[in-house]
């Protein structure tokens, strides 16, 4: 439900959709997809499926040798952590730079950040040696809704994720809530 009226704040947002929301462009994975990360996430997992470690049974598969875990995709372009400055980044790891709809929504006072969903689809089992590049558009912003939370706006946004000359492996879509903390909320 939304609270009606003109919306002045979510028609400026309008511009943002389809839009980048790096400020640098694509982000490159720091370090090729390789063996010992993949081990670290199987036993952090307890996943023990032998495509991902037994690369003699990984060659008698379709994959032709061994193969990442899909679910790690997002964890290859993750930036190392950068504790200082990480409240004005919005809890951001990485740089996102100060004018997309995120930083926009903040200074409006929608302070507040829910993550709602996240959806995976995958395009290929990436490979050790594979490099990977991100790119994040923003796909979506709603109207103003109120709910049990406050008033806030739904941001989502698409995560491709490329190998090579854009061989696109897999997609991520990511929406959040960014809601203003003590506004009238349904059932206040």
């Amino acid at each position: 439900m939304t609270d009606g009226g003109l919306d002045p704040l979510r028609a400026g947002l309008e511009e943002w959709i389809g839009k980048s929301l790096s400020a640098s462009g694509p982000a490159v994975a720091p370090d090729e997809v390789n063996l010992p990360m993949i081990r670290h996430w199987v036993d952090a997992f307890g996943d023990r499926n032998p495509v991902y470690l037994d690369e003699a049974y990984a060659r008698s598969t379709r994959f032709g040798g061994i193969a990442a875990p899909p679910a790690m995709l997002q964890t290859w372009t993750m930036g190392r952590p950068q504790i200082q400055g990480i409240a004005e980044r919005g809890g951001s790891a990485g740089e996102i730079g100060s004018d997309n709809p995120i930083s926009v929504l903040s200074a409006a006072g929608y302070t507040g950040t829910l993550a709602t969903n996240s959806d995976l689809e995958f395009e290929r089992y990436l490979r050790p040696g594979d490099r990977l590049e991100s790119s994040i558009v923003v796909e979506s912003i709603s109207d103003r809704k109120n709910t049990a939370l406050g008033f806030g706006y739904f941001v989502t946004w698409v995560t491709t994720y490329t190998v090579g000359p854009g061989e696109v492996v897999g997609r991520q879509r990511f929406r959040i809530l960014k809601f203003k903390p003590g506004s009238d909320a349904v059932g206040s």
